[in-house]
């Protein structure tokens, strides 16, 4: 699989993806941690899926925001993804399970994360935060 980095992504899309990120945040439903996350998913066919995280009282219940953009473009039939650009107040990164989640489809895929002012604290490959990822072909 191509390793791609910043310069595979243009500015202007991913300057698009941060801002889709920051916005969606206010749909939030997390009055537990109060921690607003917001992800926007760039697919290779050049579609954008948005994610919240959301809460439930029985925290194992809760999902993240990279999940949820994950598996509604998932559920539209797209499998590739291209970059992911995750806002919160403080610019933290994805967890293990999002991280995992992310690796089955592109584990070459860039991560931007943001805070809430779109200051980039992170912008990586997701094989560089997620390295020997258990992928599919170690169930062969």
């Amino acid at each position: 699989m191509k390793r791609r980095n910043t310069l595979d992504l243009n500015p202007k899309t991913r300057d698009e993806l941060i801002k889709k990120a920051i916005e969606v945040r206010s749909l939030t439903y997390s009055p537990y941690s109060h921690y607003a996350v917001g992800a926007a998913l760039l697919t290779e066919s050049g579609k954008v899926y948005t994610g919240i995280n959301i809460e439930n009282s029985a925290y194992p219940t809760s999902i993240c925001a990279e999940r949820v953009a994950v598996f509604k473009a998932v559920s539209e039939g797209e499998r590739a993804f291209i970059a992911i650009a995750v806002a919160t107040d403080n610019g933290g990164s994805p967890c293990g399970s999002c991280r995992q989640v992310m690796s089955e489809f592109s584990p070459s895929m860039q991560i931007i994360d943001v805070d809430g002012a779109g200051i980039v604290h992170l912008d990586a490959p997701l094989d560089d935060l997620l390295p020997h990822a258990f992928r599919p072909e170690d169930l062969e």
